[in-house]
């Protein structure tokens, strides 16, 4: 479970942004603050994964959080910006300053989810790998970059689809749900939903394994010939 602490001055948007957590699956929120100084307090009592983090607050900069959330000896935090501040120089701060995205105010749930699954994304596959190269840098990369998931049906997402097709195609045999979910960090459920999809586009093939107890159980294998465009990288 990825844990969040919601930095919001606004306590109306704050329970909107608590809102929108609560509705992704994998994701709890630990911790709110409203102000600069309990945000800091806050990231060291409740030590979460994720801040989403405003950068206008009342008593400092959100900038300024960030810098004291990244400085040497603290716990290590990933920062998600949410801010209704369009300056170039506030974007160049905040990337920076080492921020993962940045979501300017007004959007809606979908903008959000994309942006925390592609988050989600980024964790899982720095857990898989031991050593990188370049390739796999860029592929780390492109999953952090949100692209629209109009051509996916309703409630997948572009990047969960990618981490997915990497895990399918690195098998060396047929795999299941369960398989894919404890590569990717998703729940067996939502693996499933991928992988069905994945089948319905022709890039992978269903097989059927009966176990012990008589009950089939889907196994899938990339084909490498998908009917449709589902993003491989």
């Amino acid at each position: 479970m990825i844990r969040v602490l919601i930095v919001e001055d606004d306590f109306r948007v704050a329970e909107i942004h608590r809102a929108y957590v609560q509705r992704l699956e994998g994701f709890t929120v630990v911790a709110e603050a409203h102000t600069a100084l309990e945000a800091l307090r806050l990231a060291e009592e409740s030590r979460p994964d994720l801040v989403l983090l405003d950068i206008y607050l009342p008593d400092r900069s959100g900038l300024e959080v960030l810098r004291a959330l990244h400085a040497p000896g603290r716990h290590h935090v990933d920062v998600i910006a949410i801010t209704a501040d369009k300056d170039v120089e506030t974007l160049r701060e905040a990337l920076q300053g080492g921020v993962i995205h940045y979501l300017v105010k007004p959007f809606q749930f979908s903008a959000f989810r994309e942006k925390l699954e592609s988050y989600v994304a980024m964790r899982a596959r720095l857990a898989q790998v031991q050593e990188l190269d370049q390739d796999e840098v860029d592929g780390i990369y492109r999953l952090l970059r949100s692209e629209s998931s109009s051509s996916l049906p309703k409630g997948l997402s572009p990047t969960t689809l990618a981490l997915v097709v990497r895990a399918v195609r690195a098998a060396t045999e047929d795999v299941s749900a369960v398989d894919i979910a404890r590569a990717t960090g998703i729940s067996r459920v939502t693996s499933r939903r991928y992988l069905d999809h994945l089948a319905r586009s022709g890039a992978v093939a269903i097989s059927m394994r009966y176990g012990s107890s008589g009950r089939p159980e889907h196994r899938y294998r990339w084909t490498a010939q998908p009917r449709e465009a589902a993003s491989s990288s």
